[in-house]
């Protein structure tokens, strides 16, 4: 059986501290307004969205183009960031700086402080997609978070796990990238069929990171 699975980043959250569940800021509702219009003739027959609100929001608005119910699941949630959460780029850089020093040797089980490592977050990406893949329509969306999918290009691109953060660094808030997966009596392979597309988004440069001086999670 084959699966199309379009990943899709979260339009742009209202704060920019670190994976704060805010909802979406305006610019973020007019992302996923041009992803839903541009994917409604794809022939999706299913979404799934993390339960986060900026994630759960874009769904939804996709949702109103596709006329697809959305199906909420915790497992895509963003990874864990720990005691860094709800703290801006500079808190983080003054109070964890050693952690961002070992960060940079790409240790694979390096944790968050009281969060996620890359292990843990790719074993639950890997289970929730396998589980979407094995039991969904031809052609999906998936509404998720930027370590979500990094993982799973990671996990289809057969790269080295401890790499992930490096992999799909600068994706645009509502870009797709699609997985293939196949499921046959060996499990569920994937293969990386596109990624960081926001074509959606070139017609309105205000809407790119470029046009932002920071970028949120």
């Amino acid at each position: 059986m084959t699966t199309h699975i379009y990943m899709i980043r979260h339009g742009r959250q209202s704060d920019k501290r670190c994976n704060v569940d805010v909802d979406l800021s305006l610019e973020g509702r007019e992302q996923a307004r041009l992803v839903g219009q541009r994917i409604a003739t794809w022939n999706i027959g299913a979404i799934y969205t993390s339960s986060m609100v900026r994630a759960r929001e874009t769904a939804e608005i996709i949702s109103d183009s596709l006329g697809v119910d959305v199906n909420v699941r915790s497992e895509l949630r963003e990874i864990s960031f720990g005691e860094m959460e709800g703290l801006t780029d500079e808190e983080i850089v003054a109070n964890f700086a050693q952690f961002q020093r070992d960060q940079s040797k790409m240790e694979l089980d390096l944790q968050y402080p009281g969060g996620e490592n890359i292990s843990q977050v790719l074993r639950r990406s890997i289970g929730v997609f396998d589980e979407i893949a094995r039991s969904s329509p031809s052609r999906v969306a998936v509404v998720s978070h930027g370590g979500i999918i990094r993982a799973m290009v990671t996990h289809a691109t057969s790269a080295p796990p401890a790499r992930w953060r490096n992999i799909a660094r600068n994706l645009e808030n509502t870009s797709i990238t699609e997985l293939v997966a196949e499921t046959n009596s060996y499990g569920v392979q994937y293969r990386l069929e596109r990624l960081n597309d926001y074509a959606h988004l070139e017609p309105h440069p205000h809407l790119l990171r470029s046009a932002w001086a920071v970028a949120e999670n």
